[in-house]
């Protein structure tokens, strides 16, 4: 094997020893390790990374932003028969989860040990803290075990509570009744600390504004700390049960031990003996009732899996593409606008039009589940399309998450009932956005959810690369102001009438588009867009209109 890679290697050019001339490169990153510290993220976006050592004083300066109150007074609540007070940057859900990293052995060992140091040391989690540990693999829990370190992490109150997405996408569950009262009621900007990947506004709890990403091991420090202002490198956590300060340090295993623990307690068989009979499944799957013939029976009062409206009625040939005339804004928004906010993967609110459908279904709100298990019916989805609690449009200005106003009448109403109006108005819909609309996490439903509401267009200052291709699939065209232009540049607010000219003949990948505003005055304001369709097979898939369309057209001409 060895002289293969080196054969191989040094035909590809890539074999390098000390008589190896120095190699030309495109780009060079010089990369100084000493700079490498711990560090997490937060507390909104994945890609706002904090230095632990300057965390403290960073966290102060984010929580102040998330608010737009001044930091409220300690509140005082009973926990377990426990009289403890909650204030702002106070973390009240910390949990070890996401498949990525909890498949690092060393980490999940890691927190293990440090639990068991913790434990031994009479510490534990703070009361206000809800934790929780849900790896990706079942073999974390036996390699745990065999460790030793699974009891002690129980102790702390991070007991496995299943496989797979949990806190990282909603799937936390309520906040004890008392903290979640006094969140709410006292609008306190509390937080979250999870080793998951993904961050966005509301993802993680709605009543959670702060949300941090963290190691496994700086999670169980954080649910000892039970606080986000403090700097865990200097100060102590807690203090033990002698009354003794405990620092971070002196809980946090070396790099020996942790890697003598995976040693000791990681090998081959427990893989085997898990993923083994991985396809035949347990007792209860194979249980499961199977229906007959070939093709799949839709249900018409299934709330999981409904048939989709997007083929009903599909011509064999496509309709020709037109301009789009009269088109309202069912929504003005802002920078870094992600996909969690466009479609929503988390909690589902009994109070929200998705909520209310579940329940005229005869759905129990302790049986919502959550958007992403729900995402097999379109009702549920287009429901909650813009419908996190976070969002904030300027066409509401004095409220978060999925409101607008219905235009010309001025009437404010949830996003998805003014967009089912406009649709029995027979009035198309644009949606207007900042820098980097679609970021975040690629998920298919922020381009299907507007394409059900009636939004023809998206008009932003850039895209997310998967989004914009996604909007291209679903036959809403993305379209992008001019540099360093936005709707403020031209003195809109998004109350008038748009008509996209420019799309109904010859459409050329990346040409431009015009667009004429008019204001309830008559007066007119017309710009140029570029049109973010790139390629020519995007031309053709959205003048297919999508291209599940495209493809299904091209299955039937086939036979």
């Amino acid at each position: 094997d060895i002289a293969l890679v080196e054969a191989y290697a040094k035909r590809q050019g890539m074999f390098r020893d000390c008589e190896t001339p120095t190699a030309r490169y495109t780009d060079s990153l010089y990369l100084d390790l000493s700079s490498i510290v711990p560090s997490i993220a937060g507390p909104k976006r994945p890609q706002d990374r904090i230095k632990l050592s300057e965390a403290k004083v960073k966290i102060a300066e984010a929580c102040a932003d998330v608010s737009s109150r001044k930091p409220s007074v300690p509140q005082s609540v009973v926990l377990d028969g426990q009289r403890v007070d909650i204030e702002d940057q106070h973390i009240v859900i910390a949990a070890i989860t996401s498949c990525t990293n909890t498949s690092n052995p060393s980490v999940m060992i890691g927190a293990g040990l440090m639990a068991k140091r913790a434990v031994e040391r009479g510490m534990s989690s703070k009361p206000w803290v809800k934790t929780s540990m849900a790896p990706g693999s079942q073999v974390v829990a036996d390699y745990l075990d065999t460790a030793g370190l699974t009891s002690y992490l129980d102790q702390l109150g991070f007991h496995i509570v299943g496989y797979g997405c949990t806190t990282c996408i909603g799937n936390s569950g309520p906040l004890p009744e008392a903290v979640a009262e006094a969140v709410t009621e006292n609008d306190l900007v509390v937080a979250a600390v999870l080793s998951g990947n993904r961050n966005f506004e509301a993802r993680v709890h709605p009543q959670v504004k702060a949300n941090y990403l963290a190691s496994p091991m700086l999670v169980v420090a954080y649910a000892l700390a039970g606080r986000m202002d403090i700097d865990l490198t200097s100060e102590p956590l807690t203090k033990d049960q002698n009354g003794d300060d405990v620092y971070l340090h002196d809980i946090w295993p070396s790099q020996q031990e942790i890697s003598n623990a995976v040693s000791s307690s990681l090998d081959p068989e427990k893989f085997a003996s898990r993923y083994g009979n991985v396809f035949s499944g347990d007792e209860e799957w194979g249980n499961l009732p199977v229906p007959e013939g070939d093709q799949y029976t839709w249900s018409e009062t299934s709330t999981y899996v409904r048939e989709v409206p997007f083929f009903m009625d599909l011509p064999t040939e496509p309709e020709p593409t037109e301009n789009i005339l009269g088109a309202r804004a069912l929504a003005v928004l802002g920078d870094s606008v992600t996909t969690d906010h466009i479609s929503p993967a988390g909690s589902i609110s009994p109070q929200s039009p998705a909520g209310q459908y579940l329940i005229s279904q005869g759905v129990e709100p302790r049986d919502f589940n959550q958007f992403g298990a729900r995402r097999g019916s379109h009702e549920v989805m287009v429901r909650g399309t813009f419908g996190n609690a976070r969002l904030r449009n300027a066409l509401t200005p004095e409220k978060e998450g999925d409101w607008t106003i219905h235009l010309p009448t001025g009437e404010e109403m949830r996003i998805y009932d003014a967009a089912m109006r406009y649709q029995a108005e027979g009035i198309p819909l644009v949606v207007f956005a900042g820098k980097e609309y679609g970021s975040g996490s690629s998920r298919d439903w922020a381009a299907k959810g507007p394409n059900l509401l009636g939004v023809k267009a998206a008009i932003a200052e850039s895209y997310e690369r998967i989004h914009r291709s996604n909007l291209i699939g679903m036959g809403v065209l993305p379209l992008q102001f001019k540099a360093g232009e936005s709707l403020g540049t031209f003195g809109l607010s998004g109350n008038e009438t748009f008509n996209v000219s420019g799309i109904a003949d010859d459409l050329k990948p990346l040409q431009d588009v015009e667009i004429t505003a008019t204001d309830a005055k008559g007066a007119t304001v017309s710009f140029s867009v570029t049109l973010r369709i790139d390629t020519n097979v995007e031309v053709d898939y959205y003048q297919q209109g999508g291209v599940l369309h495209t493809v299904l057209r091209r299955m039937l001409s086939e036979g």
